[in-house]
């Protein structure tokens, strides 16, 4: 009975007697007790955590996919209006070269028409000159004269419409 672990195991029972009689068995187990409560807090508290941050995710998520889509419609309603721009720009142009090019014509034409009765104007002075001339030369008297006044009067009206 002398021999060390029996006396470290009576030390042990008496130790053991001591600490339940004192109540210290409850208190470990307390101090247990609460230990446990605070992990299973700080465990939902991190469960509440992930779940917030998987929402808060989620919504990001659905915030950016909704900005690319709005982004996307942007850029796409942009371009259909940089279309519609050109286009209207082209037609205009178009429509400004065809009344350029009518009034150009027109006045061409107008030009023409000048031209062609500055021309009958002139050769209907200058037959009328001509035939005053010679008319002058082969006819003499007043008959004659009032024959020339009479005759380049029809011709000078007729030459010039």
């Amino acid at each position: 009975m002398l021999e060390a672990e029996f006396w470290v195991a009576v030390a042990f029972v008496l130790f053991m007697a001591l600490v339940w009689k004192v109540g210290g068995f409850k208190q470990i187990t307390a101090g247990l007790d609460g230990r446990a409560k605070r992990v299973r807090a700080e465990l939902d508290e991190a469960r509440r955590l992930r779940e917030e941050a998987a929402s808060v995710l989620a919504d990001y998520k659905k915030r950016r996919s909704s900005a690319e889509a709005e982004a996307e419609a942007i850029v796409s309603g942009a371009r259909a209006e940089a279309q519609r721009i050109a286009d209207e720009g082209h037609a205009r142009l178009n429509e400004f070269i065809a009344r350029r090019t009518k009034s150009a014509e027109a006045k061409i034409a107008q030009a023409e028409v000048q031209a062609t009765a500055q021309v009958r104007a002139a050769a209907a002075d200058a037959a009328v000159k001509v035939s005053e001339v010679i008319l002058r030369e082969r006819m003499q008297g007043e008959a004659a004269q009032d024959l020339v006044r009479r005759s380049l009067g029809e011709v000078r009206t007729r030459l010039q419409s």
